[in-house]
């Protein structure tokens, strides 16, 4: 019956062309570096449905935000492990990104046909590096604040619009509900959305293209 039924879904669906496709494709012989995209796609899907969670509970309002974090970590079951998770996951994501974009600079991936291919790569750091920084101001704790003073002061020392974009980031002149709002729309929706779809045009790229071989003394 099961043979039957995985029969019939491949005719509709093609199942076996998109398995030949994407996992049974050859690859050239490598090492344990070039694992570090798939780590990295592990560690994004990890942050998503992690932080899925966590927004069942947090609250985007300077007078709850501190609370509502200390009940996910003391009060709600397994939360303090979820948030941890989702913590530590941002930095190592933050690490095997960089990691990941030093690896095919070295070997050199970066050159025809896969030059675009590097820049998504490049996209998705920005974005994720994004990602971590409207994270941060989440907790509405001390640290938080003044790091993300401190953050969004630099953005106002950009040439002619520096003022328009720190008024744009806090929502005024001064950090309060409006910028905690903001940070969280952009983490949770924006920067995610924007992730993904860059994310799925990097891996079309990837599939079609392949992944460059270990470049020789010559190359």
């Amino acid at each position: 019956m099961a043979v039957r039924i995985m029969t019939w879904l491949d005719e509709r669906l093609g199942l076996t062309g998109i398995y030949n496709t994407v996992l049974d494709r050859k690859v050239p012989k490598v090492n344990w570096a070039f694992t570090l995209g798939s780590a990295t796609l592990f560690l994004a899907v990890l942050q998503a449905a992690t932080g899925i969670f966590l927004t069942a509970y947090y609250v985007p309002h300077p007078d709850q935000a501190y609370d509502s974090i200390n009940y996910i970590m003391n009060d709600v079951a397994f939360g303090w492990l979820i948030r941890g998770i989702h913590h530590w996951g941002a930095t190592l994501m933050v690490i095997t990104v960089v990691l990941h974009m030093l690896r095919t600079f070295f070997y050199g991936a970066y050159k025809y046909p896969r030059e675009v291919t590097w820049l998504t790569g490049v996209l998705l750091l920005l974005v994720t590096l994004g990602m971590g920084f409207t994270g941060y101001l989440l907790p509405w704790n001390q640290r938080a604040y003044w790091a993300t003073t401190v953050g969004t002061s630099i953005a106002e020392t950009i040439p002619f619009v520096g003022p328009y974009v720190n008024d744009a980031l806090r929502g005024g002149s001064d950090l309060g509900t409006l910028t905690l709002v903001r940070f969280f729309s952009a983490h949770i929706w924006m920067l995610p959305a924007s992730l993904f779809g860059i994310l799925g045009v990097h891996l079309y790229l990837v599939i079609r293209l392949g992944i460059s071989h270990i470049p020789s003394k010559d190359e």
